[in-house]
């Protein structure tokens, strides 16, 4: 029996969590499949995961399938959509397909970061089709709180399917397009044989607050400030960076941006002429010369970073700016989860400071990009899918949608993580295979896999310690000088007051005089001995038994 073409749905991020968003479809005989790619993002590591500066999602599959990728394209350039793309990249090769401002972000991103590797654009944005292998895909307009952002329609011999990306319903964005509901309602007519639909928000019932509405609200915290106003906020926000400026120069104060990331988002948004209109924006050198009421800080931090400009501003660490008692610090942003206790830190250190904190709870100074309950309801009256599989959220998200979507009559929502396969069409809606998949750590220069990058050792160091032992033997297996112990992250003394360096010292000297010196010969045992003994001699003097590293060497 000949086997039949399938059309398929692999995630290998962003389904199960929330960031590093990367989703394959295919199409053809499970042997023969042709594959498109829809984005590569990142997620950002935490405590957890130490000196580890970005989380990828593992691209084994990805790699062992390159000749069969027709295309990557990009919704839009938050950087858990597309901040993956210099590092994978290279090792795929693949066309990319992505709008203006997502391409303009990409190369000054190349340039900031160093990378050496020129990752060629095709032009691809809301209303435009191209046709690979066997996919013809469309682009909608959708509105999020970055510039061109897109929907996708992905057309196969098999059915079509709608990938949302990130998106809401906006009637008056300070930042077009408008989600696109006239488009959405004849693809609707067309025939929608399934929907992968965002669920960020699927938890929060009603609609979303206009970004409108959002520039009222912090024009009315600017007006009333006494003092200077700061306002954090994502960088990529370009809206919102647009209703700041127009809001400071209602109120007759100036605008200074801090942050290099803040910065080459609005000079990739100023070539493209998004940012028309507005007034340049002053320099550090001028802050200090400007009264306190006549100015507006714009900055990076709202994530807590500690190397952001708002965290410096709360260690008072910046050259030429700084903040006074009076002055007001606005968080014009949501805290991502895992986020919660630096942001406290920089909101409590600001506060010692005398300054005033306003976030969401206070005022409608932010709202999110992503659809809320009734937003989603609306998305399946357009579209009227066969088959609704939430995406883009972690499991309580896509649960909600998933809940949310049989309330409203869609009868099939198969439950995919990612790493599964799920097959659309033919037949009913199923997984039917899981992919490799996971994650990789960028650290430095470098990537690699959990076990690769010495992470679990990291983790143990910083809860622990390291001790280096060093053990020269004579010919005749005695010690032929004093062993050297020297002890990294751990006390100084125990809580008898010994010198924890003179335990550790007796502890070798107790292993290897322990040990007779005809088995002394074997020098692996010596230093398993000695480990041991140390680790031992540790954890009775401090309760916890440090990472030991030990040389024995016969002279």
């Amino acid at each position: 029996m000949a086997k039949q073409d399938e059309l398929v749905f692999l995630p290998l991020g962003g389904v199960g969590e929330i960031g590093m968003n990367l989703a394959l479809y295919g199409y053809g005989t499970p042997d023969k499949r042709q594959w498109i790619m829809v984005d590569c993002g990142v997620t950002f590591p935490g405590p957890d995961l130490p000196g580890v500066d970005l989380v990828l999602p593992d691209i084994r599959f990805l790699t062992a399938q390159k000749k069969n990728i027709k295309a990557m394209i990009i919704t839009h350039a938050h950087e858990d959509h597309y901040g993956a793309m210099n590092d994978l990249w290279p090792g795929l090769n693949v066309p990319v397909y992505a709008s203006p401002f997502t391409a303009g972000m990409l190369e000054a991103k190349r340039n900031y970061e160093g990378t050496r590797a020129e990752i060629p654009i095709t032009i691809f944005k809301a209303g435009d089709r191209i046709n690979v292998g066997p996919f013809e895909i469309e682009a909608v307009g959708v509105n999020h709180s970055i510039p061109e952002p897109m929907s996708l329609v992905i057309r196969t011999p098999l059915g079509n399917v709608v990938h949302t990306g990130d998106w809401k319903i906006d009637h008056a964005p300070s930042l077009g397009p408008l989600t696109d509901e006239n488009r959405f309602r004849a693809i609707g007519d067309e025939g929608v044989l399934a929907l992968m639909c965002d669920s960020t928000n699927a938890l929060r019932e009603g609609v979303s607050p206009s970004e409108e509405e959002v520039s009222e609200g912090l024009r009315q915290v600017i007006q009333n400030a006494a003092g200077r106003v700061a306002i954090t906020t994502f960088s990529s926000n370009v809206g919102r960076i647009r209703s700041i400026a127009e809001a400071a120069d209602a109120a007759g104060r100036e605008v200074l941006l801090l942050g290099s990331s803040l910065k080459r988002v609005v000079a990739v948004a100023r070539d493209l002429g998004i940012m028309e209109g507005i007034k340049p924006f002053i320099s550090e050198d001028e802050f200090g010369y400007i009264p306190r009421d006549k100015v507006v800080v714009i900055l990076t931090g709202s994530q807590g970073e500690s190397r952001a400009a708002l965290a410096k501003i709360s260690r008072d660490e910046m050259r030429n700016v700084a903040f006074a008692a009076g002055d007001t610090v606005v968080f014009s942003s949501r805290t991502i989860p895992g986020n919660e206790k630096p942001i406290i830190e920089i909101k409590n250190a600001l506060i010692e400071q005398g300054i005033k904190i306003i976030t969401d709870s206070d005022a409608l100074v932010h709202v999110s990009g992503h659809p809320r309950r009734n937003e989603l309801l609306k998305m399946y009256e357009w579209t009227r899918p066969e088959i609704l599989v939430p995406v883009h959220g972690e499991a309580a998200h896509l649960t909600a949608q998933a809940a949310l979507g049989a309330t409203a009559g869609i009868k099939t929502i198969p439950r995919v993580r990612n790493g599964n396969i799920l097959r659309l069409a033919p037949g009913p809606a199923q997984v039917i295979d899981d992919a490799p998949h996971g994650r990789v750590f960028k650290d430095g220069k470098l990537i690699g896999d959990f076990e690769e990058m010495g992470i679990g050792d990291r983790r143990k160091l910083s809860f622990a310690g390291h001790v280096s032992v060093n053990v020269l033997l004579d010919s005749r297996f005695d010690f032929l000088s004093d062993p050297d112990v020297v002890a990294f992250g751990m006390p100084e003394v125990d809580y008898e007051g010994e010198d924890m360096e003179d335990t550790l010292y007796d502890a070798v000297l107790n292993a290897i005089e322990s040990i007779p010196r005809a088995r002394r010969k074997d020098l692996d045992m010596l230093r398993e001995a000695v480990r041991r003994s140390v680790r031992s001699a540790a954890n009775l003097a401090w309760g916890k038994k440090p990472v030991v590293t030990v040389f024995v060497s016969k002279v």
